[in-house]
């Protein structure tokens, strides 16, 4: 399998090559940094998927591996503009510029939507505090109507934050989180022909009202004691991840054998990953890679945009019929037993919410927080 991956001492890469050995004019900016970063997860180029049979089979081969092996890749050949991301990295570091009164001004502990600013420290991942600044976003959406029958996952919908001065920021953000969507379902749809689907074969997960749930992100810099837990090692629990780095690495991805593999950024290209929902779908084949960020060093600061394409949260997971020669291959599922994954979509949203931000929690679900984690376990 070393054709997948990237290495420095490579004269072709697997970013540019296509299925008759010649190479790909695309993502040359990305093919050059992948010459001197050389990192060692798997290099995609979705634009094959608009060539020749023979480049689609080619892709759709080489997926099919990454998808049951690794759970990450990187993503060349994507289309989106490199100034819409430039600007949308931009926008964040002029966020986390702001006075602390202007960002602390739309705190997540305001919103019962999980939508927001929170301070280093406030999110947890496996107990633990993560160290770094972010805001969510979601859907921009309206508070939706609350039956005394309907399930209390519908309090997570609602309204974004927004930050009133930076005016050109919401646009910026909502035309990369387009973009992003645009990405994830490209993606969706070559992992459902990678597993002998048809392409639209997860369409009715998120039709309805797919989830786009995204963060913006700032790690600064170690000081002093603190713990180099910039997010601690979990699993993504949507369909597909795409994320977009800055400059500074600091993303590990867990192989298999319980090794750690660095992926740092290489420009022109996003890392996506696969989440939970795909692992349950597929009973394990498709495999969700546990993944963890450490802090950058002292004097310097990290940013990233991670966006997390979900279901609806109406939706169950349904389980995939998969051709003989991948059933063959399952797993199972490699769930947390204090932790469990649950096919009922937005009952495993809520709980992955409650969980990581149990000030909110508190705040906004008081009243049903015993039931719903004797529920979940």
């Amino acid at each position: 399998m070393t054709d997948l991956f990237i290495n420095s001492d490579l004269e072709d890469y697997a970013i540019s090559e296509t299925s008759d050995g010649l190479k790909s004019s695309s993502d040359n900016e990305a093919e050059m940094a992948a010459a001197n970063v050389a990192p060692s997860l798997p290099v995609l180029d979705i634009s094959l998927m608009r060539g020749t049979s023979e480049d689609q089979a080619f892709f759709l081969s080489k997926l099919r591996d990454i998808l049951h092996n690794y759970g990450f890749f990187y993503l060349a050949g994507h289309g989106v503009d490199a100034k819409l991301t430039t600007d949308a990295i931009e926008a964040t570091k002029q966020f986390f510029a702001l006075p602390e009164a202007e960002k602390v001004s739309i705190d997540m502990l305001n919103s019962p939507q999980f939508r927001g600013y929170n301070r280093a420290g406030m999110e947890l991942t496996g107990g633990q505090q993560d160290w770094r600044e972010q805001v969510d976003f979601d859907c921009e959406e309206d508070i939706a109507e609350l039956s005394p029958e309907a399930p209390v996952w519908k309090r997570a919908l609602g309204p974004n934050q927004w930050p009133a001065g930076l005016p050109e920021f919401k646009t910026t953000i909502l035309r990369y989180q387009a973009e992003v969507t645009r990405v994830s379902i490209a993606v969706l749809e070559a992992i459902a022909l990678a597993l002998g689907q048809d392409k639209n074969f997860f369409a009715p997960m998120y039709e309805s009202g797919p989830r786009q749930h995204m963060k913006i992100l700032r790690y600064p810099g170690l000081e002093g004691s603190q713990s180099d837990q910039g997010v601690g090692a979990h699993k993504d629990g949507g369909l597909v991840t795409i994320l977009l780095q800055d400059v500074l690495p600091g993303l590990r991805v867990q192989s298999q054998d319980g090794s750690w593999i660095d992926a740092p950024p290489i420009p022109g290209t996003f890392i996506v990953n696969t989440g939970e929902l795909l692992e349950l779908a597929t009973n394990g084949f498709v495999h969700a890679d546990i993944h963890t960020v450490v802090a950058p060093p002292a004097g310097t600061e990290r940013f990233s945009i991670p966006f997390f394409f979900g279901a609806s949260f109406d939706g169950t997971v349904p389980l995939i019929d998969l051709p003989d020669e991948l059933k063959q291959k399952e797993r199972g599922v490699s769930s947390d037993p204090a932790n469990p994954m649950f096919r009922d979509i937005g009952l495993n949203h809520l709980k992955a919410r409650l969980r990581s931000h149990p000030d909110v929690a508190q705040a906004h679900y008081s009243d049903v927080l015993e039931e719903l984690f004797q529920a979940v376990g």
